[in-house]
């Protein structure tokens, strides 16, 4: 089973260097629907068994888009499990008031996952976040043939988190790998209904028109 997982298109807040979060959320840039079509293309000929997303509307709409490009459409599902971190406080704010305010928050939900404490900002913290996303990881490996390829459309820092924990890096390590970029394509396989993951593709952005840009990252 392989499972592709896609970073939403990239929104006005992306742009500004704002946290957005579950609760958060802005419109997408004019530009990121044609890259959202870009994925879709990319992809267009994998025989997807189906379509999953996060129901917040810059994943949602990134997931329609990309379904109406395959050549074969299939069913497309959300599911709250794969919203955003829960950032409280912090949602809505630019990296750098963060950064401002909440010094050692910023520093450790970026730099330091294992020492991350939300309770300042009234946000979720990494264990929380990696077991409901997992949750519908397994409940997919469970309910879908072994060979099946599924597609995931989440967000930048809980994907980032999710994967890393499938492939069983260790909770202090899963930032070391670098961030994902706004429509990037990462491919994990399985070959035992979810025990064990293998890494096939991180941060794939080579069907996109431009290289990779510091505010596409989280």
């Amino acid at each position: 089973m392989k499972l592709y997982f896609v970073r939403h298109g990239k929104t006005e807040w992306n742009l500004e260097s704002r946290y957005q979060g579950a609760g958060g959320d802005s419109e997408l840039l004019t530009d990121s629907y044609q890259e959202m079509k870009m994925v879709g293309n990319y992809l267009k000929d994998i025989p997807f068994a189906h379509v999953y997303s996060s129901p917040i509307k810059r994943a949602r709409v990134t997931a329609a888009v990309i379904n109406d490009e395959l050549r074969h459409p299939v069913s497309l599902s959300l599911d709250n499990r794969l919203e955003e971190f829960r950032l409280g406080k912090f949602e809505g704010m630019k990296f750098t008031d963060a950064e401002a305010q909440y010094p050692d928050t910023f520093n450790d939900f970026r730099n330091h996952p294992d020492q991350y404490d939300p309770t300042p900002i009234g946000g979720e913290s990494f264990p929380d976040l990696i077991k409901r996303m997992q949750s519908k990881i397994s409940e997919i490996t469970a309910n879908f043939n072994g060979d099946d390829e599924i597609l995931i459309v989440s967000h930048g820092a809980a994907l980032n988190a999710l994967i890393n924990s499938l492939l069983r890096i260790p909770l202090q390590d899963l930032r070391k790998r670098g961030g994902l970029a706004n429509t990037s394509t990462t491919i994990l396989e399985t070959n035992d209904h979810g025990q064990s993951f293998k890494l096939l593709d991180w941060n794939d952005t080579s069907y996109l028109e431009h290289p990779v840009r510091d505010s596409d990252l989280v």
